[in-house]
């Protein structure tokens, strides 16, 4: 009869992290293609808009008039959620992918707008963190009385350089 060492490691019901088994690799590199084809980062959308040129992409800023006039995207085009299913096909080319964004982590204005574009038959991507991460990274912004910018927040961005991902 052979016996095994017990292993140094609690075993996985033990563990809230692999209670649920981690996906195979093929799945997992999946999942995480479709998550970039879907989803674009704030530090991404500021590159490709400062790079010059047209970025490839429409940024769609899809809060209220209020919160636009607040603080939004240099360049960003401002079509309320709502609003879209009749504004859409004037403002946007349906050729363009457009990213979408709204307040921040916890609102998924972003996602709903992302939808209903999608519905529509346009290619579109959410931009994560959306206007409270741009703010925070210390991304310049434009509000009713002009243009302002925030010191980079220590705690979502890199001080200096690029946090190399």
């Amino acid at each position: 009869m052979t016996t095994t060492a017990p292993s140094p490691v609690s075993s996985p019901a033990a563990n809230p992290v692999l209670r649920v088994a981690p996906a195979s690799p093929a799945e997992a590199a999946a999942h995480f293609r479709a998550s970039l084809a879907l989803y674009a980062d704030v530090s991404a959308v500021a590159a490709a808009l400062a790079a010059g040129g047209d970025p490839g992409f429409v940024l769609l800023d899809s809060r209220s008039t209020e919160s636009w006039d607040q603080g939004h995207v240099p360049g960003a085009v401002h079509l309320p959620t709502a609003l879209i299913p009749e504004r859409a096909a004037a403002l946007l080319d349906p050729a363009v992918p457009v990213v979408t964004y709204c307040w921040g982590p916890g609102c998924d204005g972003a996602t709903r707008a992302a939808l209903a574009l999608a519905e529509l038959g346009y290619r579109v991507k959410e931009m994560l963190g959306g206007f409270e991460y741009w703010a925070r990274e210390g991304f310049a912004y434009e509000t009713w009385e002009g243009t302002e910018q925030r010191a980079a927040d220590p705690l979502t961005a890199p001080i200096a350089g690029t946090c190399g991902c």
